[in-house]
């Protein structure tokens, strides 16, 4: 039996093999490809960089801003799909370009945003998508958190929080929930901005699909 097996891989690895063997290559990495395009989804994001900025000491006062550079996977894409989720009022303000937002809903503790790109998008189109998002009475606690859903491809992803002058970060934690893994930020993390306001900051080129990150900290 081993002595036929062994026969059999040496015809198949044959000179006169070589070309079949080649074409059946090539059609296994088209239907590769082919399935990777589908299942992929519509686009997926080049950078993605989110911010949250807090207006007030008292933390009833913020901004979320998200900047999405996408690359769009598939023909006739016409919509674009934003997400959020919290504490407070989270819709107090919403502004997003290109597009229009034509309806939001909510599933679970999740709130959709469907915008519509008022012109079709095809396959290879690099598009920047700009949101500003302010919240009212959503981080009134000493400990507090903002979360980041990845639900697209993402290639770099980039969070940050900005303090007020006179209110700090004390202490801010990096949860991964994939692996129930968490780390705590260091100085490297923190940054003194010119006003006197601060900004914690953290960043990744490694993305796993379906992550949630956490960003937990202590003022």
């Amino acid at each position: 039996q081993l002595a036929r097996i062994v026969d059999t891989g040496r015809r198949l690895l044959s000179p006169a093999s070589l070309p079949w063997l080649s074409d059946l290559l090539h059609i296994g990495l088209h239907f590769h490809r082919l399935f990777r395009e589908h299942t992929a989804g519509p686009y997926e994001i080049l950078e993605y960089n989110t911010a949250l900025e807090l207006l007030s000491r008292t933390g009833k006062k913020a901004v979320f801003r998200k900047q999405q550079r996408v690359r769009f996977l598939q023909d006739n894409v016409i919509a674009f799909q934003d997400y959020a989720w919290g504490e407070g009022e989270i819709f107090a303000e919403y502004k997003c370009a290109p597009g229009v937002v034509v309806d939001r809903y909510q599933d679970g503790d999740r709130w959709n945003v469907l915008i519509s790109l008022r012109s079709s998008k095809q396959r290879g189109d690099v598009e920047e998508f700009n949101i500003e998002r302010r919240v009212k009475d959503g981080f009134t606690k000493k400990a507090e958190w903002r979360q980041v859903e990845i639900r697209n491809p993402t290639r770099h992803l980039r969070m940050s929080v900005v303090f007020p002058r006179t209110r700090h970060c004390r202490k801010a934690v990096l949860v991964q929930r994939s692996n129930h893994r968490s780390c705590t930020l260091n100085s490297s993390h923190f940054h003194a901005l010119p006003d006197g306001r601060q900004e914690v900051r953290w960043q990744t080129a490694k993305v796993p699909p379906l992550e949630v990150y956490t960003l937990k900290w202590w003022w």
